[in-house]
């Protein structure tokens, strides 16, 4: 018995051990700083070479910098989606976004009938979500896109989240779709309605390029379809599938409210 109490002695220790060891790796694979960047890009080229990312995606890895207004962004996110939803609304503009997005509409139409014959989902949605994300494409961002989704892959806030959009983006480098000069918003999504690199390969559409506005506004649709949008029913009754495109439910309510007065009309 004395032996068998050693033996678990011993064992529990080296499970502890082996438990630091392991949160000293994991602590050692993110960073709250820049300082570690170049090192772990280094790590990362190895996962992403594994993952399928060939020599132009590669490439660049290895010349993205560490995005430092990306991460100024980040830390400031969740005042950005605070308060009221009237607060938000007025914040954002939700008037000014209702009034355009009804006139993009009838100036749009033939647009709007084909993509929700495609995929069922009405123009409101697309129009508040264009809106809001863009100012109808007036405001695609200008921050590096390869650089903003491989700095928030690396910072320790929510590595898990953005290693796939990383990923996926050196992958749209591989194929042309983006480049290492490309640019858009502060959190690496790209074109109209502000696509994460990731969603860009699973629900881009035709040409893939989301800096034009149809091929963007499609795309768009095969998310919100993808996330269970039902045809029809109206943005209310599809909150499900707006929260798929943002989780903070006072963007969601916003984009129903204004989706809802754009459809009315």
């Amino acid at each position: 018995m004395a032996f068998l109490a050693k033996g678990r002695i011993l064992a529990a220790t080296v499970v502890a051990v082996l438990a630091l060891a392991t949160g000293a790796q994991a602590a050692s694979s993110c960073g709250k700083t820049g300082a570690g960047f170049e090192a772990w890009k280094q790590d990362f080229a190895a996962d992403a070479k594994a993952e399928g990312v060939g020599s132009k995606g590669l490439a660049a890895l290895a010349g993205a910098t560490y995005a430092t207004r990306t991460i100024s962004a980040d830390r400031a996110i969740h005042k950005a989606f605070s308060g009221s939803v009237e607060a938000f609304m007025k914040r954002r503009g939700g008037a000014a976004i209702i009034s355009k997005g009804r006139a993009l509409k009838k100036s749009n139409a033939a647009l709007f009938n084909q993509i929700e014959r495609n995929y069922g989902v009405s123009p409101g949605v697309l129009l508040a979500i264009w809106g809001m994300e863009t100012g109808f494409g007036a405001s695609m961002g200008n921050q590096n896109t390869v650089s903003a989704i491989l700095t928030l892959a690396y910072d320790c806030r929510r590595p898990d989240y953005f290693h796939p959009h990383a990923i996926a983006a050196l992958k749209l480098v591989d194929r042309g779709a983006l480049s290492a000069s490309s640019v858009g918003a502060m959190h690496g999504e790209v074109g109209h309605t502000q696509f994460l690199p990731g969603n860009v390969l699973k629900y881009a559409v035709g040409s893939g390029n989301l800096r034009d506005k149809a091929t963007a506004l499609a795309s768009t649709a095969n998310f919100l379809k993808g996330h269970g949008w039902r045809a029809g029913a109206g943005a209310n009754a599809n909150m499900g599938a707006i929260a798929g495109w943002n989780s903070a439910s006072v963007y969601q309510q916003a984009i129903a409210q204004i989706a809802t007065a754009i459809d009315a009309d």
